[in-house]
């Protein structure tokens, strides 16, 4: 794969969760649901083993909730991408 279209790829990435992100639901997922449905879900709120740097999937600091959200999508698809990337050049690097 060259490297225009791995750039083309992430800019696709990009518009879509730009544009899409502020459309996906607001209710709870299946994991949260289920642990409403069976009176669990305060224990699990308690203690945070890691605080979420966008909680809630929404950029602190935006008062308009769309554009926070996304902001959000595209900060997690930048950093997922460079992870990807990061652990790609790393195997080819231990390939070679």
């Amino acid at each position: 794969m060259s490297k225009k279209e791995i750039i083309a790829g992430l800019i696709i990435a990009l518009i879509v969760v730009f544009f899409l992100s502020p459309l996906a639901s607001s209710l709870p997922d299946g994991l949260e649901r289920v642990a409403k449905d069976h009176g669990f879900i305060a224990r699990g709120e308690q203690s945070n083993v890691w605080i979420a740097p966008v909680p809630e999937y929404v950029f602190p600091g935006i008062k308009n909730e769309k554009l926070a959200v996304s902001i959000s999508g595209l900060l997690g698809t930048v950093v997922i991408f460079g992870i990807g990337c990061s652990v790609a050049f790393l195997l080819k690097r231990r390939k070679d």
